[in-house]
């Protein structure tokens, strides 16, 4: 910023400054802490706020309250006044305590840190809290403790701005694929293929409900043997009744009938054995349906086994190979029993696909995606950035800085383990290093952090540690792989050149034993216009892990899923 351009904003006049939220009675209180001034310039302005109190007491003996009010627009409080004859301040100065209130921004007195402040005139709206039964105290809480109340913990500071540290990046994720010719495709969440070939995955059925459904209904309406023989009985007495009106030259009339009811005896004849086959199903294996001794698939609500998606990957390869340049962003889910700080079962993956683009192109791309992101949170969210380098990591902003201007080192995956061999020499490892292993987490984090001290990005991994779809190299060991590895985290982004040939594909989907009949589809794409194309997946909370610094997953993500919790 220009001292011409810093001296225009230090005078702006009151009229300039701040309007209400266009869809809210209320003015956001970054637009009045976050201007050069910090609303010093805002003086003698009459506005409404709302937000939540952070902390609040009583002064001069109950003749008003002084409370510190944050509406979630920043991390800063505005300091809002309440005279006793406004409002009871009993009623306004407990934590957690929302207000909607009009009044009269003021210069505090001299020898304060704020630089502006509100006079309360009129109270509009006070929704109260109990003080002794409320949860979040004003007292700092462990980020742990905040996971048994998910539903309150937006209100405290750290969690608030992961929340806008998050946002920011979804913004600079679509802004950085929209820049570059990017469509966004959406890509299911319930899929039949398993792009990982790991088989950690959430199944998703109606039987179990369909069963327990029907052993209700068959409790309440079991039909007997005897009813069925009764039934079979009517059928062929009916039956019979038709058979001598018709040799007996009856009317017409009296046929039609005969026959009507003989359709009927068949239609109930029909729901009973139906209704008697559920019933033995029920008593033989719970009412889950079975042919040959596996579960019948068959019979469930997409006619096959489907899962919650681990990776968009597969189908948005579809669009790449139709469109060229695409990416999806969203959930995915992996049911594996972990419950280390870095594992969670739903997370948001950011996965674009590249036709004519190979691991060169990958590698670029990646790179460049990543430096956008840590230098669109300097830009765009640079107070939370503060906070967060304040009282959770004093190296937060120092690593988005190094990120954003630097060039990312790129060494093979040989490279990598001969530098690991080499250090283990000096130092003790907890995984054995020798080439063939998938890199554990230690080994990540010392290339970046101890080694290069930046990001490292290791390519050409061995084939046998790597997914069926990723392009086989020349030398038939390993497969043009790429991982980005970052201080704090370890790898924070995966990604491939894809395996373009059919047969070659086809073969490695054999390898790995999953068969070809689930990914005749993703065979048709290389049988029909073929194309090179590579891409890649970013693990969204492993980017806010490495720009806050917060240590462990659960705490980056609105509403943590993982073994034993689902709240909300």
């Amino acid at each position: 910023m220009t001292a011409e351009s810093s001296t225009a904003m230090e005078g702006l006049t009151i009229s300039d400054a701040v309007t209400e939220a266009q869809f809210s009675q209320r003015v956001p209180i970054k637009s009045i802490l976050g201007r050069p001034d910090k609303g010093a310039g805002l003086a003698g302005k009459r506005i409404k706020i709302g937000g939540w109190v952070k902390t609040g007491r009583e002064a001069e003996k109950g003749r008003f309250a002084f409370l510190e009010v944050n509406d979630g627009s920043c991390p800063g409080n505005l300091q809002v006044i309440v005279k006793a004859e406004i409002y009871r301040l009993s009623d306004v100065v407990a934590t957690g305590t929302s207000i909607h209130v009009e009044g009269l921004l003021k210069s505090p007195p001299e020898g304060v840190k704020q630089r502006i402040e509100l006079e309360v005139e009129s109270v509009l709206h006070v929704g109260s809290v109990d003080a002794a039964k409320y949860p979040l105290p004003k007292t700092k809480l462990t980020l742990e403790l905040l996971r048994d109340f998910v539903h309150l913990r937006p209100r405290t500071n750290t969690i608030s701005a992961v929340a806008r540290i998050r946002n920011a990046l979804a913004y600079a994720t679509h802004t950085f694929f929209q820049k570059h010719g990017f469509l966004y495709v959406h890509t299911p969440i319930i899929t039949t293929s398993d792009c990982e070939g790991a088989g950690e995955m959430f199944q998703i059925t109606t039987l179990l409900a369909d069963a327990e459904k029907l052993e209700k209904d068959l409790k309440e309406n079991r039909p007997s043997k005897t009813a069925l023989e009764e039934a079979e009985l009517s059928v062929k007495e009916k039956g019979e009744v038709v058979a001598k009106l018709k040799s007996d030259k009856a009317s017409k009339q009296e046929i039609a009938s005969s026959v009507s009811q003989l359709a009927r005896a068949k239609e109930d004849y029909s729901k009973l054995v139906e209704r008697f086959k559920l019933s033995e199903r029920v008593e033989n294996t719970g009412g889950i349906p079975k042919k040959d001794g596996k579960i019948d698939y068959a019979e469930d609500f997409f006619a096959r086994q489907a899962f919650l998606t681990v990776s968009g990957q597969l189908q948005v390869e579809t669009y790449a190979c139709g469109l060229s340049s695409v990416y999806t962003f969203g959930p995915t889910f992996r049911a594996e029993h972990s419950h280390t700080s870095r594992h969670l079962a739903e997370f948001w993956m950011v996965e674009p696909e590249i036709a004519f683009a190979d691991i060169q192109d990958d590698m670029n791309c990646a790179e460049e995606y990543v430096r956008f992101l840590c230098q669109w949170l300097l830009n765009h969210c640079y107070d939370d950035m503060e906070f967060m380098t304040k009282y959770i990591d004093k190296t937060a902003i120092q690593r988005l800085e190094t990120v954003a201007k630097s060039k990312f080192h790129r060494i093979t995956y040989t490279e990598a383990v001969s530098i690991l061999e080499e250090a283990s020499k000096v130092r003790k490892f907890e995984n054995k290093v020798e080439w063939g292993i998938d890199l554990a987490s230690e080994h990540e984090r010392y290339l970046a952090e101890e080694k290069f001290k930046g990001p490292v990005i290791v390519y050409n991994y061995p084939k046998a540690i790597k997914a069926f779809y990723m392009k086989l190299n020349d030398d038939k060991k390993t497969v043009a792989a790429m991982d980005i590895l970052v201080p704090k985290v370890g790898e924070l982004v995966g990604g491939s050149q894809r395996e373009e040939d059919y047969e070659v594909l086809r073969q490695r989907i054999l390898e790995m034993g999953l068969g070809t009949e689930p990914y005749e589809w993703y065979l048709d794409l290389r049988r029909y216009g073929t194309v090179k194309h590579s891409g890649f997946g970013l693990g969204f909370e492993r980017m806010i892990l490495f720009a806050t610094g917060i240590e462990n997953i659960r705490d980056v993500i609105p509403f943590p899923r993982y073994p034993g919790r689902a709240d909300l």
